[in-house]
């Protein structure tokens, strides 16, 4: 089956396509919410942003946001995932009301705003867990690298687009405390919205299986770390799978210290220059550019992978990334950053769409929330840990040529490692699961015209 037929089966298919309307309903809200936070905060004509600051930023926001995760999947192994989204979604609408009430009273300062922000960013770790963990509920398992092309690139896509809409809000009701509000509302309805959407689901259509529900929510708590620790045992004992992990996790590292280098560039050194611009204005051409490179993930990573398999993929992505670093980031030019961001995104979403993909095949559903909840906690603390590096490494206009060469060195280091971790396991334990793909996928395409193609199927 082509990659347009899979896509068309697949919005054909009503459970997925509800499904696929609560994420990008849901992420189109993140990205009016964050695109404001951004504005308030980071590009405040009235404050001083350097990189130690940009880093205090990230970690305020990231590290509590990341340790939520083990009790995310806890929950979500335990809770309907349908009433997961609807509540997280509310849940997240009633405190940017809040939010907006305060941020038009007091302002975007305090204890509290940051507190209230924080809390909103939290819960999403809910709603974007239940989402992957619930994917393999309302798809067949061989449409699943389809599926999670569609669904995150289209997500993503989804965060930029409203991080566009929270620009353009802005300049109509002005950058001050007012159009911070003004954006934090619309992101409210937006979530109510995705709310409605998912509320349409049986409850117990999306996971987890009946028999894996646990007797009484109320014990969840005492559950957390033991869950928590058997998820990740129950994910060491795939090793394709934590290999995989690990690989993507380290590019969240590199990628994470590119987008503080870039905030920094486009805050502090570059200017505006025709349709070049700098500050925010800039950033948004940048957020765009990486939106082009998802949207091309999309397309090209499903025949990508039924081509070379999901492991080789992920390899040949993060080299082509090591070399975007050097050939687009060492003039340190606005247009050649724009066409970085093209490659780098597409770099993102492909690892990250072949990742996801291994994941639900090899992780046991009953096991799943708590590993991707697990997933989500290591990509936030390597984008933590980037800030940090970069509040040590990067000066206040964040151009660095050190920087810049170790991060192309760190995609190829990641390239290689991962690439001879897959060699020495095919050599171990004979053909791997993406070979046997591969190999089917070959297969068909030179069988006789009278032979039914199909989609490639995942082994069981």
């Amino acid at each position: 089956m082509s990659v347009l037929g899979e896509l068309r089966g697949l919005l054909r298919n009503r459970r997925f396509a509800r499904l696929y309307a609560v994420r990008l309903t849901s992420q189109a809200a993140d990205g009016v919410f964050q695109a404001s936070l951004a504005a308030a905060v980071l590009f405040n004509p009235d404050r001083q942003t350097d990189a130690t600051a940009a880093a205090i930023s990230f970690v305020i926001v990231l590290l509590p946001y990341s340790l939520v995760g083990p009790f995310v999947g806890v929950f979500i192994d335990r809770w309907s995932r349908q009433r997961v989204l609807v509540r997280a979604n509310l849940i997240r609408a009633g405190l940017l009301v809040f939010l907006a009430a305060f941020v038009g009273w007091h302002g975007p300062t305090g204890p509290l705003f940051y507190l209230t922000a924080l809390c909103a960013l939290s819960v999403n770790r809910f709603l974007l867990a239940a989402l992957s963990a619930a994917l393999p509920h309302v798809v067949e398992v061989g449409q699943l690298v389809t599926a999670n092309s569609v669904s995150t690139t289209s997500g993503s896509v989804a965060t930029a687009a409203g991080a566009a809409l929270a620009l353009g809000l802005r300049s109509l009701a002005g950058r001050g405390d007012r159009g911070s509000a003004l954006t934090a509302l619309a992101a409210a309805v937006v979530y109510v919205v995705s709310a409605g959407l998912a509320r349409a689901f049986d409850r117990r259509l999306l996971g987890p299986d009946a028999q894996t529900l646990a007797p009484a929510v109320r014990h969840a708590f005492a559950a957390v770390l033991v869950g928590f620790t058997e998820g990740a045992r129950h994910l060491r004992r795939r090793r394709d799978a934590t290999a995989a992990m690990l690989a993507v996790t380290s590019h969240r590292l590199y990628y994470g210290l590119s987008t503080v280098a870039t905030l920094l560039l486009y805050r502090n050194y570059f200017h505006d220059h025709g349709f070049y611009r700098a500050g925010l204005g800039g950033l948004a051409q940048v957020v765009v550019a990486i939106a082009i490179g998802t949207i091309a993930a999309a397309v090209l990573t499903p025949p990508l992978v039924a081509r070379i398999g999901k492991p080789a993929c992920i390899v040949s992505v993060f080299a082509m990334a090591s070399g975007v670093e050097l050939a687009f980031g060492l003039p340190y030019t606005q247009p050649s950053f724009l066409i970085a961001g093209v490659f780098l995104g597409l770099a993102a979403q492909a690892s990250k769409i072949c990742v996801d993909t291994i994941l639900q095949e090899r992780i046991d559903d009953r096991f799943r929330g708590r590993v991707f909840s697990l997933y989500d906690m290591a990509f936030n603390a390597a984008f933590v840990l980037a800030a940090v590096i970069g509040a040590f490494t990067l000066p206040r206009s964040g151009k660095s040529y050190p920087v810049l060469g170790g991060i192309a060195a760190g995609y190829a280091l990641t390239a290689l490692g991962y690439g001879w971790f897959v060699r020495r396991e095919s050599v171990r334990g004979g053909a791997g699961p993406d070979h046997a793909e591969v190999t089917a996928a070959r297969a068909a395409t030179s069988a006789p015209a009278s032979a039914t193609p199909g989609a490639i199927r995942s082994p069981s």
